[in-house]
């Protein structure tokens, strides 16, 4: 990093990915901040600069070799499990007159083995340019989720059990995978192989492709589908509106249904006696939909919201892009699997492949759809602009 954008990062304050230490303090609060930033989307550490004016002071030639090792040996020992650092001095400000400070970055990644913890297990998250300690139970499945120790979909759901399973939609699904059983088993060793059951409860997948009412326990997992007047979101007039409950293909089936029923069918240059075609391409809107449903963040207590504005569709699904992905890698094939059982049943159920190559059909059929991966309120967006 050289000295001038350095200088900018400075002028601009803390944020969740830079804090300004003035000198190498606690062992403890630098291991803290290391840990928070490691759970995050890492950042830096910037020795030499106080942090609450922004001052640049400036280390010496030992502070600044005192600090790295420190720092390493911090990285190595306190945060568990250890996290690499990078570590980087740049001098700033100097001229004829004065002599430049010189300032240590110790560069943090975001981490692959989350959750990090300090000596004592606590882990530390970042909230704003601040930290905390993380109590809350299902932040901490999301950690373990993003770090794949846990897969929340294979998770027992409480208070379920084989009672709440539509026996005709496991046989549907045991014809679509051509399941043959050379001897009889039970239905509990069945379930318990397809992973519908385990511990006697319904898995949360089991739960939301087999279940007879999987919103009886899981009330927000269900599809919110508002078709507004005018174009905000905050819009007191709708055309339709309709809360989508069931399992995943009949989210599907339904929020298809809502957008067929609320969007058009234009001429677009077709022979007046040939039939209209959808505004939106009908193979984008099923790719984007299942990706809502299979994708999305099921430790997030929130359902799927489908929003059709005069201008623009919005399809909103809890939680970020999993891991180190991002929208350029998505529009180009990458994925990482947040919920393996529900891509196996959905690969079975649906039309869905899941090679990672949705979004690309997406984009062939509907160039002109916007990702937004709003990191800050944990939620991804798709936007679809309406022509006609």
């Amino acid at each position: 990093m050289d000295a001038v954008e350095l200088h900018d990062i400075i002028r601009s304050g803390e944020t969740s990915r830079i804090q300004f230490k003035r000198e190498f303090d606690n062992q403890d609060k630098i291991a803290a901040e290391m840990i928070a930033m490691s759970n995050a989307k890492g950042g830096i550490i910037v020795f030499g600069v106080e942090d609450k004016t922004g001052v640049v002071v400036g280390l010496d030639y030992t502070g600044l070799q005192n600090t790295g090792n420190r720092a390493a040996t911090i990285a190595s020992d306190l945060v568990k499990p250890p996290v690499y650092i990078v570590t980087e001095v740049v001098s700033i400000g100097g001229n004829g007159e004065t002599e430049s400070k010189k300032v240590l970055l110790v560069h943090i990644d975001e981490g692959l083995y989350k959750p990090y913890k300090d000596g004592n297990g606590t882990i530390w998250i970042k909230q704003g340019a601040d930290k905390r300690k993380l109590t809350d139970n299902n932040e901490q499945i999301r950690l373990f989720q993003q770090s794949g120790i846990l897969s929340v979909d294979e998770m027992p759901v409480a208070n379920t059990s084989t009672d709440d399973i539509n026996k005709v939609r496991v046989d549907e699904y045991v014809e679509s995978i051509r399941l043959k059983m050379t001897e009889r088993i039970s239905d509990i060793i069945l379930y318990q192989n397809l992973n519908i059951v385990k511990n006697s409860k319904l898995t949360l997948g089991g739960l939301l492709f087999f279940g007879k009412y999987p919103q009886k326990y899981k009330p927000a997992f269900c599809v919110k589908a508002i078709s507004f007047v005018g174009n905000s979101i905050g819009g007191l007039s709708y055309r339709d509106s309709r809360d989508i409950i069931g399992t995943i293909p009949d989210l599907f089936k339904e929020g298809m249904l809502f957008f067929k029923q609320n969007l058009k069918y234009v001429q677009n240059g077709r022979n007046f006696n040939k039939p209209g075609i959808f505004e939106i391409a009908e193979i984008a809107l099923e790719e984007l939909l299942q990706n809502a449903l299979v994708h999305r963040d099921y430790s997030k207590n929130a359902p799927v919201r489908l929003m059709i504005f005069d201008n623009r569709i919005e399809i909103v699904s809890p939680g970020c892009l999993p891991n180190s992905l991002t929208v350029e890698n998505i529009k180009v094939g990458n994925a990482v699997m947040r919920n393996n059982l529900l891509a196996s049943y959905c690969s079975k159920l649906l039309n869905y492949r899941g090679f990672g190559s949705g979004i690309v059909r997406a984009l062939e059929q509907q160039p002109d759809i916007e990702f937004i991966n709003d990191v800050a309120g944990e939620q991804f967006i798709v936007k679809i602009p309406r022509l006609y």
